[in-house]
């Protein structure tokens, strides 16, 4: 049962309160899984329902319908009595924001300072309960969030073996897509992508390194944003790359997902990487939710990132249609140029930075003597000593390679990032450039695939690589479904984007509304 939870995440006690029964039965969490913030609101707003029944509700939805899909690795033993706080401000009048009393979901490796580990799905962090919140936390919790709990998600966000299961970790099992619990919810943000989809809150924040936001968005049906690197906080939060990690939210509608991207951004003097933050310092990202935000765009079509999947193809026609339907002028048959080596230019990128990155988080960790491994050589010995439970399925040679670096003074380090990231900013921008475009359209990914421990993923395409090296902004919203799978379409622009992105995707959800939820009940 999930209502309250150990600390070292181990497992639940007790039962549910009665509450939630009531919420079931009289409605209030059918209510609340189909609500947009909006709505929430509204109905906080006239008295029809409060944050803490909401939460309550939300609770119920978790405890009754996430036991198959194990999308929530653990709820907030306060999220209650959040709740009551905030609406005791609302009855004085005191409110934050948009985004007052609003429950939301954090992948677990977001710090928190409730009493909830951060475990970035590893039993080594199962007692990393470091009583801060992340720079992002802080202010989603300035804005009036009450914090629902933490979202299971691919172990060390999927940089730990090359044959890994997306959803996979050892502390929460096997995440699985409501719209078919044989397939994969896709990673590493799998479980925020999945709660959200099944109306466990309405919305979730993950992580990105390369497809972490978009690819389960475009798994579950879901809004995703990738925002600019550097426009949201990345302290307290556990890493891989510091040149290209990103939180970003992930909802059921356009609108849900950029008024809480609006309040996730904000410079941060832990994360120097937010000094790009004060340049978005009077973006009024709401104020670019257009019905008609399609209207005298021009668009490019990037055909190198199609042609994985002939139902995503066909998709994607209708797509380009959409968008001229709607007012867009569509540059068709642009491509990417093929650069020699840019793949593993990125994975060399990622394995000297990781070392670098996590050992510094480790050993920075309020309580860190407490754990049983602070760096990543410990943290190799440790799985091969719980192997049974920590590697039943797959192995750890993306740790092993990237504990065999050198530092980031190497050259070889140097020129993989120049490959990387600079080649892939020249192409985004390039096409942009000569096309006079306000940004690139390609199809997010493929339908989800079957769940396979034995052998891992089963990746066929998609269109996260370029924007991911680039540190640049990725919308993906719902394109359609095929057979009954959904899939999204991307929105790519150069740095700083978001505000002519955020009116592209509300257009385009405007003009086609594709969001088709699961059937759980």
């Amino acid at each position: 049962m999930r209502w309250l939870c150990r600390v070292v995440v181990v497992g639940w006690i007790v039962a549910a309160p009665p509450l939630f029964a009531v919420a079931a039965e009289s409605g209030i969490e059918a209510l609340v899984a189909k609500a947009t913030i909006a709505e929430l609101q509204e109905l906080m707003a006239d008295g029809t329902l409060t944050s803490e029944a909401i939460t309550v509700a939300f609770l119920g939805r978790i405890e009754r319908l996430d036991g198959g899909l194990r999308s929530v690795i653990v709820v907030n033993p306060e999220a209650v009595k959040l709740a009551r706080e905030r609406d005791a401000e609302r009855r004085e009048g005191r409110l934050r924001g948009p985004l007052h009393g609003i429950p939301v979901l954090f992948k677990d490796n977001i710090e928190s300072a409730d009493p909830m580990a951060t475990t970035a799905g590893s039993l080594a962090l199962a007692g990393n309960v470091t009583d801060r919140d992340a720079g992002l936390v802080e202010k989603l919790r300035s804005a009036g969030v009450v914090v629902l709990g933490k979202t299971n998600l691919s172990e060390w966000a999927n940089f730990r073996s090359e044959r890994s299961s997306s959803g996979w970790s050892g502390v929460g099992g096997q995440t699985r897509n409501p719209y078919d619990p044989s397939r994969s919810p896709c990673g590493s943000s799998s479980g925020s992508g999945v709660a959200i989809a099944a109306g466990f809150a309405p919305v979730a924040i993950g992580t990105e390194t390369d497809g972490s936001v978009v690819c389960p968005a475009n798994a579950t049906g879901l809004v995703g944003i990738k925002p600019t690197v550097g426009l949201v906080s990345r302290f307290g939060v556990v890493p891989i790359s510091h040149t290209q990690d990103t939180a970003g939210p992930m909802a059921r509608t356009v609108a849900d997902a950029v008024v809480t991207l609006e309040a996730m951004i904000g410079t941060d003097d832990r994360d120097p990487a937010t000094e790009l933050a004060a340049r978005a310092a009077t973006w009024l990202l709401t104020e670019h939710l257009k019905p008609d935000g399609l209207k005298g765009k021009r668009l490019g079509v990037v055909r190198s990132t199609a042609g994985f999947h002939d139902g995503v193809d066909a998709l994607l026609e209708q797509t380009i249609g959409d968008l001229r339907g709607a007012g867009a002028t569509v540059v068709d048959g642009l491509e990417f140029d093929e650069i020699e080596g840019l793949d593993q230019a990125e994975y060399d990128v990622l394995l000297y930075e990781f070392k670098v990155d996590l050992n510094a988080y480790l050993s920075g960790l309020p309580g860190a003597e407490r754990l049983p491994a602070t760096t990543l050589e410990e943290l190799i010995a440790f799985n091969e000593r719980h192997a049974d439970v920590e590697m039943p399925w797959f192995g750890q040679e993306i740790f092993i390679m990237s504990q065999a670096t050198g530092s980031l003074d190497d050259q070889a380090y140097r020129d993989a990032l120049e490959l990387a990231r600079d080649r892939s900013r020249n192409e985004i921008d390039r096409l942009l450039a000569e096309n006079q475009l306000d940004a690139l359209v390609a199809p997010t990914g493929s339908p989800a695939w079957t769940i396979d421990l034995v052998n891992g993923d089963h990746f066929s395409g998609g269109s996260s690589g370029f924007p991911a090296r680039a540190g640049y902004p990725n919308i993906t919203v719902p394109m359609g479904a095929v057979h009954g799978l959904p899939v999204g379409i991307s929105f790519i622009g150069t740095a700083l984007a978001e505000p002519v992105l955020v009116e592209i995707a509300s257009g385009y959800e405007h003009a086609t509304h594709r969001h088709r939820p699961p059937s759980l009940d």
